[in-house]
């Protein structure tokens, strides 16, 4: 695992699998994934003032992430449904 917050695995322990085969199977999926990945590492390094950024960019970057989470939790939860 990783030390950055939020991460998916973290976030979604008990659909660690899904989210690997969907990450496989499911281009769109792996984009999202990709997306929050990248984003979630940014939000992280603005935290921690890695990479400094100011407050606008840094609550954007969160919406941002927040939007993505949202995304893959719906797929998530739809593919159980399935």
């Amino acid at each position: 695992m990783s030390n950055t917050p939020h991460e998916l695995a973290e976030d979604f322990p008990d659909k660690v699998d899904l989210i690997h085969t969907l990450k496989e199977k499911d281009a769109h999926f792996a984009k999202l994934f990709d997306e929050y990945h990248e984003i979630n590492g940014a939000v992280h390094r603005a935290e921690t003032d890695i990479e400094p950024t100011d407050d606008l960019h840094l609550t954007e970057m969160r919406k941002q992430r927040m939007h993505l989470k949202d995304e893959i939790a719906h797929i998530l939860n739809h593919q159980e449904d399935a």
